[in-house]
């Protein structure tokens, strides 16, 4: 079972699990449908950043949340496809919950893509439910916004 934790992302293991990611979704979607945060952003204070690490201690996945005025928004949620379906996701999804709520956050974000059926099945059951865009983000085909009340 996984191990989460907040940490910083500026550590190397976690610089290349993101470039893994954008990687992964230049393959699905056009640049301009990738809303990726780059490093500088996700080191703001406002930002937490989790990883999740297997029991020799290497990193296997991470999320973040932006915690902004009136809502949490998740970003960079990833977990390596050799060890999906063993908790990774459902666990740092737990604690960016927690530390919206910490943050009196009374709802969690999330824009994610149509080709990726099975992150909107996580997110479904995790209580998500798709909404219309939110933020800065304009209505886009390649985009799927969703939502969870935290109150």
């Amino acid at each position: 079972m996984p191990q989460i934790a907040f940490e910083s992302p500026d550590q190397p293991e976690i610089i290349a699990l993101i470039a893994d990611l954008d990687a992964y979704q230049l393959t699905l979607y056009p640049p301009e449908s990738v809303y990726a945060l780059d490093l500088q952003a996700l080191l703001q204070p406002h930002v937490k950043f989790a990883v999740a690490r297997d029991a020799d201690q290497a990193i296997v996945g991470c999320a973040a949340v932006v915690l902004n005025s009136g809502y949490g928004e998740i970003k960079r949620m990833y977990v390596k496809p050799a060890v999906r379906g063993l908790g990774a996701a459902k666990k740092l999804m737990a604690l960016l919950e927690q530390a919206a709520r910490d943050a009196a956050c009374p709802l969690m974000t999330l824009e994610t893509g149509p080709l990726q059926p099975e992150a909107i099945a996580l997110y479904e059951r995790q209580g998500f439910e798709r909404c219309g865009p939110f933020g800065d983000y304009r209505d886009d085909p390649l985009s799927v916004f969703m939502q969870k009340r935290l109150v």
